[in-house]
């Protein structure tokens, strides 16, 4: 278990609201071991610790464990409750979600990454806390400790978005959109922040770099397409690729992938068929890219046939 300062647990009043539960405090937490878990619905490093975190629940909880999701959102759109709930449901969450949606959780545990994971002993002192992926074994021995138990670990396989990144042939890394933390952009003649105007894709796209086609506006948190028929290109290696995507206020837009030009075929991710085509209907990561033969450098190329689509962020696995 990881040494650090022992801290109370600090206070789940900030929530702006309660799933699956009514609002939990000190009263009811008492005596339990606690597992607070911070994430936010569209983050792909949380998407594929879940699996774990909904394993302990299931299998810790008639020992003593209480798993506290504590949802606090990244982009705006992520606010709206419905998609939260939708995406609870989604991934079979049956544990406690307190919704942070003005950071009063985030900011009462000093928090500043997701997923973060805090441990919490039946005396209500944080013993250990775990930022990011991974540690998986670690973990689960940590609430068997704080549980005063010693069994078998609990199979876990993440299936889908969910599914391990292959971190052997992983070589191109999260990039944002944006123009607030938005690297390797490529089209020529460079970004025009809040500004709606044409780009064009460039006549090679360098690994690792993206660039967008047709009438966008670069914002701080995403680029949003004005007119129908823009396009998003990205240069990538890796067996996942992944885009936040939201309508904005429009009702469900019809897009297509590419791959180095061709309808992706076996390629294809969760949210495509072998045709390449999909459809943005709300606000969440979709899987565009699923590589099942030898992983190479690809050029992705989303289009969309319709105005108003937002993208975020490419996380790849």
């Amino acid at each position: 278990m990881t040494v650090f300062q022992r801290l109370h647990m600090p206070s789940l009043g900030g929530a702006t609201e309660w799933l699956n539960s009514e609002p939990l405090g000190p009263a009811e937490l008492r005596d339990h071991v606690v597992l607070v878990n911070f994430w936010t619905l569209t983050c792909i490093n949380w998407l594929r610790q879940e699996p774990y975190v909904r394993a302990w629940s299931q299998a810790y909880r008639d020992d003593g464990l209480v798993v506290i999701g504590v949802h606090t959102p990244e982009f705006s759109f992520e606010h709206d409750i419905e998609l939260v709930r939708r995406a609870t449901k989604e991934r079979g969450i049956d544990y406690p979600v307190a919704v942070d949606n003005d950071y009063g959780i985030w900011s009462a545990f000093d928090n500043h990454y997701w997923p973060a994971l805090y441990f919490v002993d039946r005396e209500g002192i944080v013993r250990d806390q775990h930022f990011g992926e991974g540690r998986y074994e670690e973990s689960e021995r940590v609430i068997q400790d704080l549980l005063g138990i010693e069994r078998e670990l609990v199979p876990v396989v993440g299936l889908g978005v969910e599914a391990e990144a292959d971190w052997d042939h992983l070589r191109t890394p999260e990039t944002y959109l944006g123009y607030g933390r938005g690297e390797r952009f490529a089209s020529p003649d460079g970004a025009a922040p809040n500004e709606a105007r044409a780009y064009g894709l460039p006549e090679r796209l360098r690994s690792n770099h993206w660039a967008l086609a047709g009438e966008w506006t670069i914002g701080r948190e995403q680029v949003v397409l004005d007119q129908a028929g823009g396009s998003i290109a990205f240069r990538f290696h890796a067996r996942d690729a992944h885009l936040v995507l939201s309508p904005g206020a429009r009702e469900a837009i019809p897009f297509r992938v590419l791959l180095d030009g061709e309808a992706p075929g076996p390629s294809h991710g969760v949210d495509v068929d072998e045709d390449g085509n999909g459809l943005l209907g709300d606000g969440r990561l979709y899987q565009l890219v699923r590589e099942h033969d030898a992983v190479r450098k690809r050029t992705l190329e989303i289009t969309f046939h319709g105005p108003g689509a937002e993208a975020y962020v490419f996380t790849f696995g």
